[in-house]
């Protein structure tokens, strides 16, 4: 067996991280990975649309214990995409993020930032994307990767991707937030200079100062966020995280706490939206609400996390 280009600090071989680039080129196109906990519920609305829109996914389940590794199948199989779909296991507790994360050495299996760097180090193809289980493309979303997936090849460009918490209170009414940009990279070449490091609250996926940035339009995607699960499980201490580092999530948790208290309505930016007899608050938002909703969404001028 080769020599692993990150060793785990457990040694346990199978998780040590191989990156593909080491053995030859890459293929062209675009692969996206999931890492998911107990995301069943949302993967049906979420793989889809991705399935159509890249040449490749990756799902890395990490203990769940909901069947998402079978529903990812599942689903994968109804749209006749069952090849381009790898489903793996990451058998380790990850730290949380926050102090846990910053107390974790990078190269543990439990770190977050060794378990990115495995979960990609099963990427074949040039270009890679992360993205998260309870995250919808619209038609829109899928027409821009489908076309990104190819036109990106060589060029070394990042793309950052807005997307709209979308928070669920029952199928027919949702909250979306439109009072806040939340943008950050998503689509990264693969090589050397485009890894995952340890940063203070999470992992951090490098790339040069000198790559071209791409942003992508609003309207993209939705967060699917319900109000009936702890969306915060996955933090160390909420009342320990410096928000002057991490300002997003403190629109989060000012959005989920008013919406929990039944003030939603007093929160600037953010809409109610109910949807048609017979049809989904999911499918109403991403495919009739979202696409006809007057540009641009976001009012205020938010910061970009990169």
């Amino acid at each position: 067996m080769t020599v692993p280009d990150i060793p785990c600090l457990e040694g346990i071989a199978e998780y040590d991280v191989r990156w593909a680039w080491q053995e030859g080129a890459l293929a062209p196109g675009l692969t996206c990975v999931f890492r998911v906990k107990n995301e069943a519920r949302n993967l049906p609305w979420v793989l889809p649309p991705m399935l159509e829109a890249v040449q490749q996914v990756v799902v890395v389940d990490n203990l769940s214990d909901d069947g998402t590794p079978e529903v990812a199948a599942r689903v994968a199989a109804e749209v006749g995409a069952s090849e381009r779909l790898t489903v793996t296991t990451y058998p380790f507790r990850v730290s949380r993020a926050g102090a846990e994360h910053l107390a974790t050495p990078p190269d543990s299996v439990h770190s977050l930032t060794h378990f990115y760097n495995w979960s990609f180090s099963h990427v074949r193809t040039g270009y890679s994307m992360k993205w998260d289980g309870d995250m919808v493309l619209t038609r829109e979303g899928v027409g821009l990767l489908a076309d990104l997936s190819w036109q990106l090849e060589d060029s070394n460009a990042v793309v950052a991707i807005p997307r709209h918490p979308l928070s669920i209170e029952s199928e027919s009414v949702a909250w979306i937030d439109l009072g806040y940009r939340f943008l950050e990279p998503w689509v990264y070449p693969m090589g050397p200079e485009f890894t995952f490091v340890k940063a203070f609250e999470w992992e951090v996926r490098e790339f040069p100062s000198a790559s071209e940035r791409i942003v992508a339009p609003e309207g993209l995607c939705v967060e699917l966020k319900w109000l009936d699960a702890d969306e915060f499980a996955h933090w160390t201490n909420l009342d320990d995280l410096d928000f002057s580092r991490a300002p997003r999530k403190a629109r989060e948790i000012e959005v989920y706490r008013a919406l929990q208290e039944g003030r939603g309505d007093r929160v600037p930016g953010l809409h109610r939206i109910e949807a048609p007899p017979g049809v989904h608050i999911v499918d109403h938002v991403t495919q009739t609400w979202l696409p006809h909703a007057p540009r641009p969404l976001v009012q205020r001028p938010g910061r970009i996390d990169v």
